[in-house]
């Protein structure tokens, strides 16, 4: 294969993104066995079928996506918040109910934290998908240890816990894009956004006496 054919080759592939990736890799695979074809065409070659095996794969995860979605439901809630009297759903609840579905699919998650700030912690789950491709997302957390009104009402592990907690339930809802029961506001509707905040700490909270601390802060 000459250099002639290499760039009627590529012209080709250029003009016709929709060509069978395979078919590509064949193609390339041979023109590698011909000694005068160029280097240079066969990098170029090489660097169209990766970008039409990202593409594939960006494709297959997104119709991945909305096959997940279009067989996921609300999710009923299981878990009490004594302090706004409302009822949410776990995390175990959610992963009970979602990952038998996505994982079906295709998808895998995992979980990993970054602190952009001394008193945030920031969750990061990084969605993959079985033909390659993956996709991040994140949510900051507030993890200080302080009450509405600045005073200490937990230890920052437990902050740092509590925020972690959330993080992952939130983006979990998020990136399926679930619903919980009738409204999902974990309690908080009406109540103003800085208060909102401090309370969703509290259903983290083990240590009762920390929890009785966040309530007089919100006092």
């Amino acid at each position: 294969m000459n250099t002639g054919v290499a760039e009627r080759i590529e012209t080709n592939v250029a003009a016709h993104p929709a060509s069978d990736t395979t078919s590509l890799l064949q193609v390339i695979t041979r023109a590698a066995s011909d000694a005068s074809v160029d280097i240079d065409k066969m990098e170029r070659l090489m660097q169209m079928h990766e970008r039409l095996v990202m593409r594939d794969a960006e494709q297959a995860f997104n119709t991945a996506l909305n096959a997940a979605q279009s067989e996921m439901g609300r999710i009923s809630a299981d878990a009490n918040n004594p302090q706004t009297k409302s009822r949410y759903a776990s995390y175990g609840a959610l992963d009970a109910a979602m990952r038998p579905t996505y994982t079906r699919h295709g998808f895998a998650l995992s979980f990993n934290t970054e602190t952009p700030g001394t008193e945030t912690v920031r969750v990061i789950c990084r969605v993959s998908h079985k033909e390659g491709h993956s996709r991040s997302y994140q949510i900051d957390m507030p993890a200080d240890g302080k009450g509405a009104k600045g005073g200490d009402v937990m230890t920052k592990t437990h902050a740092v816990g509590a925020g972690m907690s959330y993080g992952m339930r939130y983006l979990l809802k998020m990136i399926f894009n679930i619903a919980i029961g009738e409204d999902d506001d974990d309690g908080n509707g009406g109540i103003p956004p800085v208060h909102s905040a401090w309370l969703e700490k509290i259903a983290g909270i083990a240590d009762d006496v920390e929890a009785e601390n966040v309530r007089k802060e919100l006092k």
